[in-house]
């Protein structure tokens, strides 16, 4: 019975296979047929392609033909063939696995009829460079379609742009060279956000480019030639792609072109055509890798006001007329190699606002034209080789926020002209031969945050006054010749996190004061004269850096500062004593140690010593245990960078990987808890290498590299935050003590907060309910951080992932911006900076990464301001109450009718009483959600506006004739928010 079983089954797959082949034979011979139909409407063609074209030949063998794995036909390639004759699309679409049709640069004529929509299979369709006439196919149904190449083919009338509507995977779309009817640019492209190739030149394409086209970010290649017939042209947007050759030749005939835009590509040659565009109002071709002079024929551009060259390989002379004849807006042309004299007359309008010129080899003075330019916002000419004094007006620009002169061969003061500068925060005048006394006008900008005179010559003393300087976080004085006191108004500075007075010759003693400074981070007084007592108040501070190393200082060595991070910072001073330190004699019961105290110091050196020796005892079983187990971080070889002073070891770093010390799991890496041997507490992120980060792009089968589309690897991920946060120093934000990397992943290792994030204290921690005046500190401290990322750092940075679970909350609830992992440093001109890759989270993503790539600070803006309105209402950033496609911003804009309306969605938890405090922040908020990123403040102005919004004090309380009992229905002015 068995065996008839087996063989009734036997059968059954003989039938089936039979009945296969025959299906196969049947399909074969059908494509065949059609095959041998398209032969014979090609037959007076002079070409030999079709000789072997028989119907005793399967299919799959003529030439021409490629089949798929079932032997159906996949593609047709008879390009280049000298065909002539009409298109048998009757034939070609019976083929229906048919995914590539190639027809171009042949002799084909005649009209394409409707049939050619029943392809419906095609993913590459080239009729290009032929003979065709009358209009082009509805193509609508070839939705899969990835290459549509119809350029230089003879159609014309209206080009079917719907028909594009749903091809949302078109790669290529080049339709060029043909007599279309005239029509404004179709929008309907502006949802192909594949196309990395799109050719519409000469095809009767009019009006305004809109400003959306930024978005086909994919494209590659060369310019092509064919641009240059476009004479009536008066935009090119072509920034951030891969481009790459040069200019072409030719590009001089777009006499109407006005802006030109192909910054951040990798295109290179001379600019020699540019010099014929007379007429451009913006040229902007940073970042690339231009060479060669800038045309001398731009001096004398008329309507030129934006010009932006930095980050290429220029060489030689600016035009000395540059930007004299129009209302010269900025200038940047830094990172090259440019010589000579800077242009004297770009401000000869009084309409510029930026000039950037920092990192060339100019020489020669700085105008004194810009003395009196005070529409000037920023001036930078840092390392370059720039000669005599500073222009006196250049230090009381009314509007300069920052004046960057450092690393040049300037001499002489800074005048008292620098109390007038209202606005400076930053100050930069390092490495120079400037020389004279700090005026005391300096304290009248009160603006100041950064302080760079270090490596000079300036004398006398520092002005008592700068006390007063309410804002400033960084002073460096470092190098110079200052004398006298350390002013003890210093100890006002309540923001100040980097003080740096070495090799001076200070004089007296140390400030007691400046123990009383909460965000201090670094204090060297080194190389002076400092005389007196080391101040117990300074045991305080939470210090990363102290060198009091090289001065007369005398007395005890208070016992709290003595650590591993600060060896070598007392040295130098002959008349102090340590009963710890070696090399320092022994203090006296009249050094300021009592017998008793000694004694328990001892014991607590003793107690503390047992404790160590019991922890190495555990760590040591703990590994021994671990032996034979998951593979020891250990046995890989690693590479550790410090950038901080650090008092712990690879080793203890290395141990904390560990499932038990795991605290977070994130995109980037899990996040564990480290204690190491003198009981610090630290946070210690694991980034397992993924691919090569390099400089942002990656090579696709060998290829030419190309920009990584899909955003960042990990690696990349690692190398962005090191690069970040090695060089940042700020309270508010989160320190980075050292990387260890290995071959196969990294290490980062941060400051411990113990108190998690803001969205855990917001969202998830609800017992842990955060009070206002915590609630206001932390926007408040939050919005210093960022402050200091896009206005304290020597270039900008864009965090550009900001949100509340990014920002954390130490044992006091201070807050640290975190997570930087997509951060971008960016160049000084903000304005015209972008970034490709669309970064964030949902809920916090400024709306212009919809219709942009031109995105800068400007997004952080938004982003925090969606944080502030989580502190203010208590919400996540999208509830379900919000509505379908709603986030807070909308539900909050929809709450905007009245004052009532307004303070209902004040977190209930918040007490009335402060609750106006409350839609001050909101205000705030509303102002950083603005839909227009130039509506949003800077991160300074945010600061300021938190400032004025604190909390009040209750000092009276005011009872209304009518009891309260009347309530008067008030309208909420959006305008006043």
């Amino acid at each position: 019975m068995a065996a008839a079983v087996v063989l009734r089954w036997d059968f059954h797959l003989l039938l089936f296979s039979l009945l296969c082949l025959l299906s196969f034979a049947a399909a074969s011979d059908d494509e065949v047929q059609a095959l041998l139909s398209i032969k014979t409407a090609f037959q007076n063609s002079n070409t030999r392609i079709f000789d072997s074209w028989e119907s005793e030949t399967l299919a799959c063998n003529f030439p021409g033909i490629t089949c798929d794995s079932n032997g159906y036909v996949k593609e047709i390639d008879l390009s280049n063939q000298n065909l002539t004759g009409s298109l048998p699309l009757s034939s070609i679409c019976q083929l229906n696995s048919l995914e590539k049709l190639s027809l171009g640069f042949n002799n084909l004529s005649g009209g394409v009829g409707r049939d050619l929509g029943k392809c419906f299979s095609l993913k590459y369709l080239d009729l290009g460079n032929n003979f065709f006439t009358g209009l082009f196919p509805d193509i609508s149904a070839m939705s899969g379609l990835v290459s549509l190449y119809a350029n230089c083919s003879g159609f014309s009338g209206t080009f079917p742009w719907y028909s594009l509507r749903n091809m949302t995977n078109l790669q290529v779309l080049s339709l060029g060279d043909n007599p279309f009817d005239r029509t404004p640019f179709p929008p309907v492209i502006l949802n192909l956000t594949k196309l990395n190739w799109l050719y519409l030149s000469n095809c009767s394409i009019e009006g305004k480019i809109p400003d959306e086209i930024g978005n086909l970010n994919y494209i590659t290649g060369e310019i092509p030639a064919g641009i240059t017939k476009l004479n009536k042209l008066w935009q090119l947007e072509l920034y951030w792609n891969d481009l790459t050759g040069e200019l072409p030749f030719g590009l001089r005939n777009l006499t109407n072109l006005e802006f030109f835009d192909a910054s951040t590509n990798r295109l290179s040659g001379n600019l020699s055509e540019i010099g014929f565009l007379n007429k451009l109002k913006s040229l902007q071709l940073f970042e690339n890798s231009f060479s060669g002079e800038v045309p001398a024929e731009m001096g004398d551009f008329k309507n030129l006001v934006n010009l932006s060259l930095y980050m290429n390989k220029l060489t030689g002379q600016l035009p000395h007329k540059l930007g004299s004849w129009a209302d010269f807006h900025f200038v940047d042309v830094s990172e090259n190699s440019l010589t000579g004299a800077i242009p004297p007359e770009m401000c000869k309008r009084g309409k510029m606002t930026k000039l950037l010129m920092l990192q060339n080899n100019f020489t020669g003075e700085i105008p004194d034209t810009y003395a009196s330019c005070t529409t000037l916002i920023r001036f930078r000419v840092n390392k370059n080789g720039l000669t005599g004094p500073v222009p006196g007006g250049l230090w009381g620009l009314p509007n300069a926020e920052i004046i960057d002169v450092a690393d040049n061969d300037l001499e002489g003061p800074i005048t008292s002209d620098i109390g007038k500068a209202n606005s400076l925060a930053e100050l930069f005048l390092a490495n120079n031969r400037l020389s004279g006394e700090l005026p005391p006008e300096i304290s009248d900008a009160s603006s100041l945050v950064s302080i760079d005179l270090s490596n000079n010559q300036f004398s006398g003393e520092i002005p008592a006054t700068i006390g007063e300087l309410r804002q400033l976080s960084r002073i460096q004085l470092q190098g110079n010749k200052f004398s006298g006191p350390i002013p003890d108004s210093l100890g006002s500075c309540r923001s100040i996190n980097d003080i740096d007075m070495a090799d001076n010759t200070l004089s007296g003693q140390i400030p007691a004061s400046l123990g009383k400074l909460p965000t201090l981070n670094f204090l060297n007084l080194s190389k002076n004269q400092l005389s007196g007592p080391i101040p117990d108040t300074l045991s305080s501070l939470r210090l990363n850096l102290l060198d009091l190393s090289y001065n007369r200082l005398s007395g005890a060595i208070p016992t709290s500062l003595l650590s591993e991070a600060n060896n070598g910072s007392f040295t130098g001073n002959g008349n102090l004593c340590s009963e710890k330190v070696a090399g320092f004699r022994r203090c006296s019961p009249d050094s300021g140690m009592s017998k008793n105290l000694r004694m328990v110091l001892f014991c607590l050196t003793v107690a503390t010593l047992a404790m160590l020796a019991s922890i190495a005892g555990f760590y040591y079983l703990k590994k021994k245990e671990g032996r034979g187990g998951e593979r020891s971080l250990k046995e890989d070889s690693w590479d550790l960078k410090s950038f901080h002073l650090i008092a712990f070891t690879e080793d203890e770093i290395l141990d904390s990987i560990k499932q038990e010390n795991l605290i977070g799991r994130g995109g980037s890496g899990n996040v564990y808890r480290a204690v190491v041997s003198n009981g610090k507490e630290l946070a210690v992120k694991h980034i397992w290498h993924s691919s090569d980060c390099g400089s942002g792009r990656k090579k696709i089968n060998g290829s030419t590299p190309i920009l990584s589309r899909r955003g960042s690897s990990k690696s990349c991920e690692f190398e962005a935050e090191v690069q970040t946060l090695s060089s940042i120093r700020h309270i508010n934000v989160v320190k980075l003590y050292c990387s260890i990397s290995s071959e196969d992943s990294s290490l980062l290792v941060y400051e411990y907060m113990p108190n998690g994030s803001l969205w855990d204290r917001l969202h998830v921690c609800k017992k842990l309910v955060l009070d206002w005046e915590s609630r206001y500190e932390i926007a408040l401290g939050a919005a210093k951080g960022l402050e200091y990322l896009h206005h304290g750092c020597d270039r900008p940075v864009i965090h550009r992932d900001v949100k509340s679970s990014n920002i954390l909350l130490d044992e006091h609830l201070k807050p640290t911006i975190a997570d930087f992992g997509l951060a971008k440093i960016i160049q000084a001109n903000s304005t015209t900076e972008s970034t490709q890759i669309i970064a964030g989270t949902h809920g916090y993503i400024a709306p212009e990464y919809g219709y942009t790539c031109k995105v800068n600070e400007k997004s952080d803006l938004y982003s925090f301001g969606v944080v502030l309105m989580e502190l203010v209402t208590g919400k996540k950033p999208i509830e379900a109450e919000f509505g379908e496609n709603k986030d807070i911003v909308d539900w909050v804009c929809g709450k905007l009718k009245t004052k009532e309306s307004v303070i209902s969605i004040v977190d209930l938890a918040i007490p009335e009483f402060y609750r106006e405090n409350a839609i001050k922040v909101l205000k705030v908020a509303i102002l950083c959600t603005a839909r227009l990123p130039t509506l949003r403040p800077t991160m300074r102005t945010v600061v300021q506006m938190l400032e004025e919004a604190q909390p009040y004090q209750l000092v009276s309380i005011v009872v209304s004739k009518d009891g309260g009992g009347g309530k008067k229905n008030e309208s909420f002015d959006n305008e006043k928010l």
